[in-house]
């Protein structure tokens, strides 16, 4: 990103915590557990072979085709878990108005044709190197105030710092490698989420408060990319209305201020929290016209689209990384219901 789109002047101090309590359109999401023999056959069914072969009535495999091959084309599911849910049903039916399609959100069987109609593989094998497992892996404390005192703010196992570079869920990379430790010279299979073609920049950029989604917008008025988002709460609510993109900032400090959260810990006073995946904001900030407020990466993808956030736009930090790579001061962000 050009040095002279990152805004020096105000640095990020969003509200930026994340609200664990799922708004009730969430309700659909996939549980984590299920029945025993259930997940021990679905977890043996997810291979290369049987996920890039599968057809659209293969269970979890076609789920994890559809999440990767929805990725690769800029209808992001979020993280990819295997699971599916609320992100993934938004993903399907932007990808279906974009093609033309119903916008049912289901996968039916032309939506399925259209997805993997060119035979793109959604998982590789991808063999760890020395520098994939390097680290360093800290722990990251839950305390702001402790938090300010670390070095950085950086992953903390490998198998979280692979789930961010292949967009999947630890649990995902763990259940695709049984027995795997993730050291150098391992082979393991990845999701493959490569781009299918670049990113094109935007006319504007539109935040949609009902759907929980960012979406980009050609000059036709054409949705050609969406990411799902967390997008405020009754106590900080998004600020509805048309505003300007006016820079980005790439792996930011965050400036905590207790007195901009209404749920702060009395106890806590202003501090820098340093860069990193794990920093509050993730690992980029695009600043927006309105004081304090931004579309911000997340240290919690899996939670992104079913929790609130406290006012600010908050995407897995791929996502985030995606729109400020397309976007320049002066773009124009809607915030709408």
């Amino acid at each position: 990103m050009p040095a002279h789109w990152i805004r020096t002047a105000r640095a990020p101090v969003c509200a930026f915590a994340m609200l664990l309590v799922a708004a009730p359109a969430f309700a659909q999401d996939a549980p984590a557990g299920g029945d025993t023999a259930q997940s021990a056959e679905a977890s043996s069914a997810l291979t290369v072979e049987s996920v890039n072969a599968a057809d659209m009535d293969a269970g979890d495999a076609a789920m994890l085709r559809t999440q990767v091959l929805l990725d690769r084309v800029h209808f992001s599911p979020g993280e990819i878990d295997a699971r599916g849910g609320t992100n993934t049903t938004r993903a399907i039916a932007a990808f279906q108005r974009f093609r033309g399609i119903e916008a049912s959100g289901e996968l039916d069987a032309r939506t399925w044709d259209a997805l993997t109609g060119d035979d793109t593989p959604a998982l590789l094998a991808h063999t760890l190197t020395a520098e994939d497992v390097a680290g360093p892996f800290v722990p990251v404390p839950d305390d702001m105030m402790a938090q300010s005192k670390q070095e950085a703010l950086g992953f903390e196992n490998v198998v979280e710092a692979l789930g961010e570079r292949f967009h999947a869920s630890p649990a995902l990379l763990r259940r695709l490698n049984p027995g795997s430790d993730f050291k150098a010279g391992a082979r393991i299979v990845v999701p493959n989420v490569a781009e299918a073609a670049p990113l094109a920049e935007p006319a504007r950029v539109v935040v949609s408060k009902s759907d929980s989604v960012v979406r980009l917008v050609d000059a036709g008025g054409k949705v050609y990319a969406q990411f799902p988002a967390s997008t405020g709460t009754e106590h900080d609510p998004l600020p509805i209305g048309e505003w300007k993109i006016e820079g980005v900032a790439t792996d930011p400090t965050f400036h905590y201020n207790p007195e901009l959260f209404w749920d702060a810990d009395p106890s806590h006073a202003k501090a820098a929290l340093p860069a990193g995946p794990n920093n509050p904001v993730g690992t980029v900030w695009i600043d927006l016209s309105k004081p304090h407020y931004g579309i911000h990466g997340t240290p919690e993808p899996q939670n992104i689209g079913k929790t609130q956030s406290h006012g600010c736009i908050r995407m897995t930090n791929w996502s985030a990384r995606r729109v400020a790579d397309v976007v320049k001061p002066g773009t124009v962000a809607l915030l709408e219901e």
